[in-house]
């Protein structure tokens, strides 16, 4: 475990009005020219919450993007664990030292093990043995928005402590982006109330990369190197999946036999490239 004084902080977060006086650093820190993003978001996320967290963060593989989290049950430990998937570089600051004995939440260790173990690291300005507290949770925030060049929240209720990253994020100015949901759920409740305020509603990992400042024109190129283990028929399947569909609508605009069909949709399902779920066929 390394000390860092504020020479030695990323550039981002030395440019705040109320930076830590010294940080606590477990693991590497990712490069600074990458695009640094902090994901956050509801402890009690539904599963569209779900599968919009997954699905916008592996559209960022191959790109040079950093994800900040804060290690806690939710949208957080989702938000990791998908960047680690699309093998990204994770960053996670927790609400306590970083003393395995105190680390919150301990239901994450192994979480943590697995980003210092991919090469991110964890963060912290709180003395390694300090207990979160109530406070030190909305303390935290500020280095999460601090440390990015954009915050993503996906689902928050109205009076959520994820907004508080969103409004640090506003006085320091950072782009706040956020998904948008149902006008019925309580967690969707957040989003919209950002997106009234000015964030920039997110629907796409286009979006997002467009809100990160890269060009997608660069992620056909990405996504032909990923699918160029596909047959011209599986080529097929995945331009006709560049939105979901329901397996019978899939089937009809093949216009294959059906045995064959299913066939090509089960070696791209083993090959991870769809996956079927909530009724229809998507890319994974």
């Amino acid at each position: 475990m390394q000390e860092l004084l504020p020479e030695r902080f990323p550039r981002r977060l030395r440019e705040i009005n109320d930076p830590p006086k010294k940080l606590y650093l477990e693991g590497a820190l990712p490069p600074e020219e990458h695009k640094w993003l902090c994901a956050v978001g509801s402890r009690k996320y539904t599963s569209y919450g779900r599968e919009v967290c997954e699905q916008l963060i592996e559209g960022l593989r191959g790109y040079p993007v950093v994800v900040v989290s804060g290690l806690a049950l939710g949208v957080d430990a989702l938000a990791h664990r998908a960047a680690l998937a699309a093998k990204l570089p994770c960053v996670a600051v927790p609400g306590s030292g970083l003393d395995r004995r105190v680390l919150y939440p301990s239901a994450n260790h192994r979480l943590a093990e697995e980003i210092l173990k991919q090469g991110g690291a964890l963060l912290s300005e709180f003395e390694p043995d300090f207990a979160a507290t109530a406070w030190s949770f909305p303390q935290r925030n500020r280095i999460m928005a601090g440390l990015s060049d954009a915050v993503l929240v996906i689902e928050a209720e109205q009076k959520s402590g994820t907004l508080i990253t969103a409004r640090l994020a506003t006085e320091y100015n950072r782009d706040v982006c956020t998904v948008p949901g149902s006008i019925f759920s309580s967690s969707s409740a957040g989003p919209h109330l950002l997106i009234r305020l000015g964030a920039t509603p997110i629907t796409s990992p286009d979006d997002l990369l467009q809100a990160l400042g890269f060009e997608t024109t660069k992620r056909s190129t990405l996504n032909a190197k990923r699918y160029d283990d596909c047959s011209p028929e599986e080529q097929q399947v995945i331009e006709l999946l560049k939105e979901p569909l329901e397996r019978e609508t899939l089937l009809e605009r093949l216009a294959l036999p059906v045995s064959r069909a299913n066939a090509l949709l089960s070696m791209l399902e083993l090959k991870g490239h769809i996956k079927e779920s909530a009724g229809e066929i998507r890319l994974s």
